[in-house]
């Protein structure tokens, strides 16, 4: 593929516009592949392109790797094609490989099945176009080629893809409401993220969806209209609310009995990258989910709440 630069500057910066592409991923096709400007192969990100140059790239599909670890796991697959896949991914299970992580991935469960994947994302994140943290379960999308992937990429960034999630929290919201407040690096504390003035923009909806049985716990719904680390926790932690089994932003009663954060992404919505058709995507809670839900909740109520028109309806005012 190809294209002709339209203006001067940094050959990764220049891509990035062209490709509407985040600029790290242009900076992993360039170092791990390599692009050609004008004929000449080019591993650097910085090398400076003018207008009218021709520059050539590739995005390569994934191969299958030796897996560094035993995938003793299956994972629900919610919806499949050519071209995309989604799951419902477990708790506990982490995304992608890194150097810290020394159990098998969601990535390691993909190769394994011997899916074709995209590359964009470098070679540890074959695939994966956005993610979950390792102790939150729900819905996912998977890119199987670069075209998927860039078209997935694009709806991340105009916001027309998107999720509705499930949390349990601690003390009932006040009202459903809007929080639009900067999220960086807790400066105390490298494993947590906070409010912090200068820091990323980030902003969260909320909405109150059903009352526990003692009026203190309350399954409330949250949409994100961006995707910082641990967004829907902070800001809840800034309403001075956590989600049950988030000790780490200070939910602290029951510990040892909430083994993880109760918190599930719900609804998947989307544009399939290819056909452009809408999709939405249930991904049902998983059974340590439901057990809360069923200690806490009245049955019948849930039932009514978790229903996907009533809680996409109530974030309407919202959009």
């Amino acid at each position: 593929m190809t294209f002709r630069c339209k203006e001067n500057g940094r050959l990764d910066a220049v891509m990035s516009k062209e490709l509407t592409l985040p600029r790290n991923q242009i900076e992993q096709l360039i170092k791990q592949v390599g692009v050609k400007v004008e004929k000449n192969d080019i591993k650097k990100c910085s090398f400076k392109v003018k207008i009218d140059d021709i520059v050539e790239y590739d995005f390569v599909q994934a191969v299958k790797e030796k897996e560094s670890y035993e995938v003793d796991f299956d994972i629900e697959v919610l919806y499949e094609d050519d071209d995309i896949m989604v799951i419902n991914k477990p708790p506990y299970l982490t995304i992608h490989p890194a150097p810290s992580v020394k159990e098998a991935t969601v990535v390691d469960w993909l190769i394994k099945r011997g899916i074709s994947l995209s590359t964009i994302s470098g070679d540890e994140r074959h695939g994966i176009v956005h993610r979950i943290d390792k102790e939150t379960s729900g819905a996912l999308v998977i890119a199987k080629n670069n075209e998927a992937h860039m078209g997935l990429t694009e709806q991340l960034q105009d916001k027309s893809m998107g999720r509705y999630y499930l949390a349990i929290v601690d003390i009932p919201l006040k009202t459903d409401t809007i929080v639009d407040k900067p999220i960086a690096r807790n400066r105390n504390n490298r494993l947590k993220m906070d409010v912090v003035a200068g820091g990323r923009e980030s902003k969260s909806a909320f909405c109150k969806l059903c009352l526990g049985k003692d009026e203190k716990k309350e399954l409330i719904s949250a949409k994100l209209f961006t995707g910082r680390t641990h967004q829907i926790r902070v800001h809840l932690n800034s309403l001075s609310r956590h989600i049950l089994g988030d000790d780490l932003y200070g939910f602290k009663s029951h510990k040892g009995k909430i083994s993880r954060v109760m918190l599930h992404a719900y609804i998947l919505y989307l544009k399939h990258p290819i056909t452009k058709e809408f999709m939405q995507v249930i991904a049902p809670p998983f059974e340590d989910f439901n057990q809360v839900l069923q200690k806490y909740f009245n049955k019948d109520e849930i039932d009514e709440k978790i229903n996907s028109s009533y809680i996409i309806e109530r974030f309407t005012a919202f959009r």
